[in-house]
């Protein structure tokens, strides 16, 4: 198995690509930096926004899977962001640059946005309408119902990740737990929040090793990548205040 990852330099990125070393997997490296850390691995310096032919560096890769994790991911931006829209055509044109150089089996990360977040209850795969309310999830739903017709048209397997709330090290600041633990260590003033929501959330390295055992397995079809025990935010809030000694 010859892996051709995207987005190693990102949050979850790191995390995954870390998991696949742990599997002494043969990687290859695409993107427009080099990660940190990874100047023994061969990387294949590509900005996918470019518009660039990719079929010769798809073919200088010579992988046999894929694990697509690059998008816009600026924290507070990637909701409505432009890029969007151009992400769809690079994950596309990568796909497709992937697939007929002879490439075997894909995993692509999606995102719990592409659900509709209005009904109640769990956000089942099998049950709960796929209905996007942002230009982030919109484009993301759209760039996997192309994928998966793309790969049925083409004999490859295609696991699609429904990724919700990873957290962990290597969290951006702004997110909501190391916001709240700046606030409630005295770094930062309150701000509010929605203590009635409910969030699916999962530890990022554990959301990594799903990803890589998707990719491993072979599996096709569409994952949600979360523990499947969603919390309260409310209950998040009191127990990080608990455990900093802060009055919530």
């Amino acid at each position: 198995m010859r892996v051709l990852l995207t987005g190693a330099s990102g949050y979850l990125g790191q995390h995954v690509l870390a998991r696949l070393r742990e599997r002494s997997c043969d990687i290859v490296l695409l993107g427009r930096s080099r990660p940190v850390g990874a100047n023994d691995l061969p990387w294949l310096p590509v900005d996918l926004l470019d518009g660039l032919d990719l079929a010769p560096v798809l073919r200088e890769a010579r992988a046999s899977h894929l694990l697509h994790l690059a998008w816009v991911a600026e924290y507070g931006k990637y909701w409505d962001s432009p890029l969007n829209l151009r992400w769809v055509d690079a994950s596309l044109r990568l796909l497709q640059a992937f697939t007929e150089q002879g490439g075997r089996h894909a995993v692509m990360a999606g995102t719990c946005a592409e659900y509709d977040w209005r009904g109640e209850g769990l956000l089942r795969e099998s049950t709960t309408p796929l209905n996007p309310v942002s230009l982030y999830g919109a484009a993301k739903d759209a760039t996997r119902r192309l994928a998966q017709a793309w790969c049925r048209g083409q004999g490859v397997t295609l696991a699609w990740g429904h990724v919700f709330f990873p957290f962990g090290p290597g969290e951006a600041r702004q997110r909501m737990l190391p916001s709240l633990i700046d606030v409630f260590r005295g770094r930062a003033e309150p701000f509010g929040v929605n203590a009635d929501a409910w969030r699916g959330m999962l530890p990022v390295r554990d959301a990594a090793e799903a990803l890589v055992h998707l990719l491993a397995q072979g599996c096709d079809g569409r994952y949600n990548i979360c523990s499947g025990q969603p919390v309260q935010v409310g209950e998040v809030v009191h127990t990080l205040a608990r455990l900093c000694g802060a009055n919530p």
